[in-house]
């Protein structure tokens, strides 16, 4: 069957836009930023040992008060003067104090643009002291109705700390809730985002995948969509949970839930659909664990998506071939 030149015009138009649309990885390398748990003695020793392959590495904890409003430095941060990480060092600042987040110092904040900016102030001074390139703002648990107070207070903290030498500023929001956490918006006043992409299920749900692949995908895809891949910084779990059907649901890391495994002989194998590491006890515990498999997956995954800087909450907790993922 012969074609005519128009029909072959057709078929090339065809084949163009088909490959338009096909995913490809960036041809930039992925960038990894890791968050500490200054409590936590494996955390300072993770960092101490692979600073060197981290972009950026989050030391610093500063909370707001719930009573004052006042910023105050959670916990001594111990490595944040290592040479080596000095220069990538970054703060979180965050509403999380006790066991959750406080919206309402928020909604405080933001009806007062006074006392905003005072805060806005006094964080800054304690980025500039701790000699701070950047920041993580996360101020989760806030509803569509608080979003002018949520932007009011990111756009005075982003403003202050810039005054004083910060480079980066950093939103961290929740991954799906495009409804209190626009990132357009936010991005009025941030360099990034940061959706939080991990907790899918979490200390007091029931037992599950603690970020399964599609769930990552589709609540990622839905901020690509937002802002664009390079605006984004993907946030992936490196800790697991222990549900315990007579105490509370533990933390636990990849070490301690392979320990675990053994000396009881239950097998922790991977849950294909999620690609994570499940175990199941008869004695009544329940561990769901991430790995280097997947966060390879889950890397992989979002470099289709067009994202190449990925954040791991947190180190200490990680299975050490982690690390052979981010030194390809």
């Amino acid at each position: 069957m012969r074609l005519n030149r128009r029909a072959l015009s057709q078929i090339g138009f065809a084949l163009l836009a088909a490959c338009a649309h096909l995913p490809s990885q960036p041809r930039v390398p992925p960038a990894y930023w890791g968050f500490t748990g200054p409590w936590d003695p494996n955390s300072d020793a993770s960092v101490e040992a692979h600073a060197s392959s981290l972009e950026r590495v989050i030391t610093g904890w500063i909370a707001l008060d719930t009573a004052s409003f006042r910023p105050v430095k959670l916990y001594p941060d111990s490595i944040g003067k290592h040479p080596v990480v000095a220069p990538r060092a970054m703060a979180l600042i965050t509403t999380y104090v006790g066991s959750r987040f406080h919206p309402e110092v928020i909604r405080g904040l933001g009806e007062d643009a006074q006392v905003s900016a005072l805060t806005a102030g006094a964080i800054a001074s304690l980025i500039d002291s701790g000699g701070y390139h950047g920041v993580v703002i996360d101020f989760e648990g806030m509803t569509p109705r608080d979003l002018d107070q949520l932007l009011t207070v990111t756009k005075a903290v982003a403003d202050s700390v810039r005054a004083h030498g910060v480079s980066m500023v950093v939103i961290a929001v929740p991954a799906g809730d495009t409804a209190a956490y626009p990132a357009a918006l936010l991005l009025q006043s941030a360099d990034l985002i940061m959706p939080v992409l991990y907790d899918q299920h979490w200390a007091t749900s029931p037992p599950g995948p603690i970020a399964a692949v599609d769930w990552v995908n589709r609540n990622l895809g839905t901020r690509v969509a937002e802002v664009g891949a390079a605006r984004i910084v993907a946030a992936f779990p490196l800790y697991g949970y222990r549900w315990r059907r007579s105490a509370a649901t533990e933390v636990i890391s990849y070490d301690d839930a392979r320990r675990l495994a053994t000396t009881t002989n239950t097998p922790l194998t991977r849950d294909h659909a999620s690609a994570t590491l499940h175990a199941l006890s008869p004695e009544g515990w329940e561990i769901w664990v991430s790995d280097h498999v997947l966060l390879e997956t889950l890397v992989r995954e979002a470099r289709e998506l067009g994202v190449t800087t990925f954040a791991l909450w947190r180190l200490g907790l990680e299975d050490p071939a982690v690390w052979d993922v981010i030194g390809r």
